[in-house]
């Protein structure tokens, strides 16, 4: 699946003097070479965010391997989440492939079946003992290493803290489920004069959300069984039930007149006052107070916060991120290599978790867990849900398997018919490499 960002930009070229190469397996071997003798090129993939957000990461990291590598060229570029993967999967059937390659962390697991990754050495990276398991577990397949965790995301409430005052008394996100239903009701007694307000806005294709409820009630998408298998398992219990109630909450609270429709506007729903609550990616606020997809007046009453959910707990959430991959066509793998573990080093990681990005490790994240703007996200992470390490995954969401199964629901196909009819579907997708 493709993750969203705040804006689309083209993609552009950067040419830099930097790290250098022979050819050669991704082992540190480098370290013991005549790195300032060094000549060659080396390819590197990133992903717009970067040019966007922490350009000076890219230009530090850059720098470092100039000093290492001064006689080698490095080819930067920048790419849309849109175009990614099609121009991947283009260049890999060419010589002309990137050494280095960002993936969002539902991405890798096409790669490392397909053999498109090169092998790395887990011990030769800082806070690999340490890494966050949700993007971890998306660069590890048969217990080998395939890719660096990069950066990590999870999804929070994003509320309108003065709706929420106006309608309840209270600014405050209430903390328990039970007490944000009433909130909710008291929000849609007060706007019903707005037209198509809908008190927490919930489109009804948006399966990560649907999923997290299935996470709250102890179900799951797949599992693996003892014959060395996946199968699908949203037909189970505790599965339905996340998905009944997630359906429940949008057919009461969704008054946007179209319940078939994707998460990919919601922060302007929010951001013109169409809702007071959305479950959304901490960066989403950014697009909720833009002046063209938002209201920049809204910049002091949109307010981050963990998602209540069912029982009493926090709503769980999907761990989202990118990861850093050498492709195995790489012709300078061991210096392509030295790249990703300087751009992945506890150096660079610390100027992520300072522009308040969640750093691939436990260690760095902890303090974020207690700062205002990212404790929500932050105290996520650690016990967040992720889609099926399985071989086929990426076939299940390219045929929107959850996506037509929420779809149905909505037509009024009941869950049990609806989950079955996805389970089977799914089964025929999930363990065949995509």
């Amino acid at each position: 699946m493709k993750r969203q960002v705040l804006a689309t930009l083209g993609t552009a070229a950067l040419l830099a003097t930097a790290v250098g190469c022979s050819s050669g397996g991704p082992s540190p071997a480098a370290a013991s070479a005549d790195t300032k003798n060094m000549t060659g090129t080396v390819t590197v993939w990133l992903m717009e965010d970067a040019g966007k957000s922490w350009p000076e990461l890219v230009q530090q990291v850059n720098d470092q391997f100039a000093a290492k590598y001064p006689k080698v060229e490095l080819k930067l570029s920048y790419h849309n989440w849109d175009n990614k993967v099609a121009e991947l999967d283009q260049a890999l059937t060419t010589n002309q492939v990137p050494d280095v390659v960002e993936l969002g962390n539902t991405e890798t697991m096409k790669y490392m079946v397909n053999g498109n990754l090169a092998e790395l050495k887990r011990n030769t990276f800082d806070n690999a003992d340490n890494w966050i398991k949700g993007l971890s577990d998306t660069c590890t397949y048969n217990q080998k290493l395939f890719c660096v965790p990069y950066y990590a995301g999870a999804r929070v409430g994003i509320y309108n803290s003065k709706m929420f005052q106006d309608a309840t008394g209270s600014g405050e996100m209430p903390r328990t489920e039970d007490e944000l239903l009433t909130a909710l009701d008291k929000l849609a007694t007060r706007n019903k004069g707005n037209a198509g307000f809908s008190p927490l806005y919930l489109p009804g294709e948006y399966w990560y959300a649907a999923m997290s409820y299935v996470t709250a009630y102890g179900g799951s998408i797949a599992k693996f069984d003892d014959t060395g298998t996946w199968h699908g398992t949203l037909h189970e219990a505790k599965a339905q039930q996340g998905i009944q109630h997630f359906a429940d909450l949008v057919k009461k609270y969704n008054k946007s007149g179209n319940l078939l429709v994707k998460e990919t506007d919601q922060a302007t729903v929010v951001g013109r006052e169409k809702s007071a609550l959305m479950y959304a990616n901490g960066w989403e606020l950014g697009n909720a107070i833009a002046p063209i997809t938002g209201t920049p007046a809204l910049k002091d009453s949109l307010r981050i916060v963990g998602m209540p959910g069912p029982n009493g707990k926090p709503l769980p959430s999907f761990i989202g991120g990118s990861d850093l991959a050498v492709t195995a066509k790489s012709q300078n793998a061991a210096v392509a290599t030295d790249w990703v573990r300087m751009f992945t080093s506890t150096k660079a990681q610390q100027v992520l978790a300072d522009k308040d990005i969640l750093p691939n490790n436990l260690t760095q994240l902890e303090p974020l867990k207690n700062k205002p703007a990212t404790s929500a996200a932050a105290n996520a992470v650690p016990d967040a849900w992720f889609t099926p390490v399985a071989p086929g995954w990426g076939a299940v969401e390219k045929q929107n398997v959850l996506v037509t199964m929420l779809d149905s629901i909505f037509k009024g196909t009941s869950v049990d018919e609806a989950t079955k009819a996805a389970d089977a579907q799914m089964n025929q997708l999930i363990n065949n490499p995509s």
